[in-house]
């Protein structure tokens, strides 16, 4: 089987233009994922959120008498 040159050099052509589309895309990916804000640590919210564990659990307690 002969090789035409031409049809070498389009296919390594069109996967070159692949991986470096791909590449762009995941260095995209990243920049949009370090833009995103992390939400801060609030420890109001995990008072209240211990609030009313504390309620339920005490909930449960007096059912069980």
């Amino acid at each position: 089987m002969e090789l035409n040159k031409k049809v070498v050099v389009a296919i390594a052509s069109a996967i070159n233009s692949y991986i470096q589309e791909e590449e762009a895309l995941l260095a995209l990916q990243q920049k949009r994922l370090a833009e995103i804000p992390r939400q801060a640590y609030s420890p109001y919210a995990m008072a209240g959120r211990m609030a009313a564990m504390n309620a339920r659990w005490t909930w449960q307690m007096r059912l069980a008498r």
